[in-house]
């Protein structure tokens, strides 16, 4: 049944309707990738669960400000101190700032228009060397669109001849974190086409036949980003710049998996079959069920963040596992039509002629198989215990957050301005501490912040007559903090001291919010999905095996050794972070992102062989199977690492500690994964265990040629490995 749909596929005629049909709808869809920034939700605020008290707070605290205000700071050094002609230049700035946009650009405060409105925050340190403006931005919800060049018009406006300028604040970060989203994405893509073109050069070595897997995989992307935007915008889901990169590379990567296990099975199949078309029936046949596996695994295991509080995070799976799926279908309609179309010749100068014979059948992963046949348990032993070592340096992995003076791997602006702040004394007043509370309890709660630490005298937020502010029988209280990084462990140390207070004051219905508030819920959030997604990852990848394998033993014994890569890959990580990178703090979420990832991406290459040895141990049993298994995908799952591997390492040229953290443990893990659990870890377990592995399914119950005592003559279990 499989294979006749398969050859209905790739037939004579069928392969031109189909390469026609999948070009038509996929450029149909690409034509909205473009847009796809056009809906993407980035504001902090958005990635907060409806549970979390600052989304509780933002809808009273939207009845006192504009929800798009952005509190903005540029920042002004000079070593020497600032002489009078400099502080006379800072002064003309506001009324040119303004001018860029009075109608999103607030009255800029100076050192002198803020001491004559008696603002308590000093604008100038007192060693006379930093003074600051302050203003409020508001661009709706195009923020991220236009703080980029807003950032360039400032920048130039406010250059003052041996004085250092930098845009900080909350309009500060934002504006480069927008700049490192919107110029990454291109950079990114470039860099893991390149990346994956070289790798598929030296595994093909051939000059045309790595376009095929290439043009499939854009088309994929393409076409994933295109849905995307239409569920983005018309339906809940959150898509934000993080969610996009990580897309980018994830169906490179695994669309590349794909075509390396569909082009290999086809080329063994171009040696059994004269006519290319029966062969990729054969191929597809063969192949497809894995990939289809595979590709399952990773969708079930993306959608499992669906069950995350973090909105960030929850959008992320349904996303992704979108683009995996989208990307599936690609790859086995789009590719094995292209491969058909263009013949044997694609594959020069190694082309397959019918009749030849199969070179893995006596290559390096055959040999690495009769390597291990002898002692099978002694490998996995010692496999198990080395990767268990490894597991211990997941006791140096710090979650507590990223401090925001280590948020990006290049100097930024907002991060030099903000740390230029802290060291002078002066407080970033565009982040305070926010409480709305009732009317009648404002005193109440006033009193309890006054005694806090790590924040300055809190204030009722006046209206136009000087009054306190009064909406709806509540009021805003604001707190400056007086550590100008609204991300260090003091700040978040006062939000919660501040909300421990308030929570306090009978009646008060106090909500506590602000930068510092928002990051806390989202590290508070971030740990519970940690503890509440990774063990449903398990049971769901565990079920998708036992249904593929139609055994308990051998999916269990997957998952555990997946489990036990993915704590190698983390512990060693661990040392990298810490001795190379010198960046040991990591986000809260990072945990859950590298086991999503490696998990779902490290059981494809587990899948890509046991199906194998199923296959071979209905003609050969357990044992020659898993030696016929390895030596025939062994150097396309090989490849298929590499390939992953390489293009979550990209990852790295953002600029960004987050992304360099995630594309290196993901990077190091599928390595592991490859290399070293599933060619010796699992293999060494199929030898050991034998037909055993395949309980409670009678698949090998034993015969000739297949004994499942361990201690056999090494001669005799050193078995051919040709097909």
């Amino acid at each position: 049944m499989h294979r006749q749909i398969a050859g209905k596929l790739t037939g004579p005629i069928t392969k031109w309707i189909v390469l026609v049909a999948v070009l038509l709808i996929a450029g149909g869809l690409s034509s909205f990738a473009g847009k796809l920034i056009d809906v993407q939700n980035n504001e902090t605020e958005s990635w907060l669960p409806e549970s979390a008290e600052s989304t509780k707070a933002f809808e009273k605290l939207n009845q006192f400000q504009d929800e798009y205000d952005v509190g903005t700071i540029v920042v002004y050094y000079k070593e020497s101190g600032l002489s009078d002609s400099d502080l006379a230049a800072i002064e003309e700035h506001a009324a040119e700032i303004q001018a860029i946009d009075p109608e999103a650009i607030s009255e800029v405060l100076t050192p002198a228009t803020a001491a004559e409105a008696g603002v308590p925050t000093p604008f100038v340190s007192d060693d006379g060397q930093v003074a600051m403006l302050q203003f409020t931005v508001n661009y709706g919800d195009k923020l991220w669109e236009e703080l980029p060049d807003l950032k360039k018009e400032i920048d130039d406006i406010t250059e003052i001849d041996g004085v250092d300028n930098y845009l900080a604040g909350a309009g500060g970060q934002s504006a480069d974190a927008a700049t490192v989203f919107s110029s990454g994405d291109a950079n990114l893509l470039m860099i893991t086409l390149g990346v994956v073109i070289l790798i598929l050069l030296v595994s093909y070595r051939s000059p045309v036949l790595w376009l095929l897997p290439i043009i499939s995989a854009v088309v994929g992307l393409g076409a994933s980003m295109g849905v995307l935007y239409l569920l983005a915008k018309n339906t809940d889901l959150t898509v934000n710049g993080q969610t996009q990169f990580i897309l980018t590379v994830l169906v490179i990567g695994a669309g590349t998996d794909y075509a390396l296990l569909l082009v290999a099975r086809y080329r063994e199949e171009l040696r059994r079959h004269e006519d290319r078309h029966e062969a990729m029936a054969f191929a597809l046949h063969r192949a497809a069920p894995a990939i289809l596996a595979s590709a399952a695994t990773v969708v079930v295991g993306l959608l499992c963040l669906l069950f995350a509080d973090l909105n960030s995070t929850a959008g992320m799976g349904p996303a992704n596992a979108i683009g995996i799926a989208v990307t599936f279908v690609v790859m086995v309609t789009l590719l094995p039509a292209l491969l058909v179309i263009c013949g044997r010749w694609v594959f020069w100068p190694y082309v397959p002629r019918f009749g030849s014979e199969e070179p893995t059948a006596s290559g390096l992963w055959a040999k690495v198989g009769n390597g291990i046949a002898p002692r099978p348990r002694i490998v996995w032993v010692g496999t198990a215990a080395v990767l268990a070592v490894l597991c211990l340096g997941f006791l140096r992995v710090d979650t507590s957050g990223i401090p925001s003076d280590e948020m990006y791997t290049t100097d930024q602006d907002s991060v030099i301005g903000q740390g230029i702040l802290t060291d002078h004394g002066l407080v970033d007043s565009s982040t305070p501490v926010q409480v709305v509370a009732n009317e009648d309890k404002a005193e109440d709660v006033v009193a309890a912040m006054q005694d806090v630490e790590g924040i300055a005298e809190p204030v009722l937020v006046p209206g136009p007559d000087g009054q306190p502010l009064t909406i709806d029988g509540s009021v805003l209280i604001a707190a400056e903090l007086t550590n100008s990084d609204p991300y260090s462990d003091d700040a978040l140390d006062a939000v919660e001291n501040v909300r421990d207070a308030v929570h306090d004051v009978p009646g008060a219905d106090a909500l506590t919010t602000g930068m510092s508030a928002v990051t806390l819920d989202i590290m508070d959030a971030s740990a519970r999905d940690n503890k509440v997604i990774i063990p449903i990852v398990l049971v769901a990848v565990l079920l998708i095996l036992m249904g593929l394998l139609r055994s308990v033993l051998s999916p269990v014994l997957l998952v555990g050794t997946v489990i036990l890569s993915f704590g190698a890959a983390l512990g060693l990580s661990s040392l990298v972070f810490d001795f190379i990178y010198g960046r040991e703090h990591t986000d809260p979420g990072f945990p859950l992102f590298a086991f999503v990832f490696l998990v779902a991406l490290g059981i494809d290459y587990n899948i890509f062989l046991m199906t194998r040895v199923r296959e071979e141990t209905a003609e050969h049993g357990t044992r020659k199977g898993s030696l016929i298994a390895l030596s025939s995908t062994g150097g396309v799952i090989t490849s298929a690492g590499l390939v992953l591997a390489a293009t979550f390492a990209t990852l790295a040229t953002m600029p960004m500690t987050f992304t360099l953290q995630l594309g290196t443990t993901v990077a190091l893990g599928v390595l592991l994964d490859t290399m070293i659990v599933r060619s010796v870890l699992v293999t060494a377990l199929n030898l050991d265990i034998g037909g055993k592995i395949w309980w409670p399914s009678k698949l090998d119950s034993g015969g000739p040629g297949r004994s499942a005592d361990p201690d056999a003559d090494p001669d005799e279990r050193k078995v051919p490995v040709s097909v």
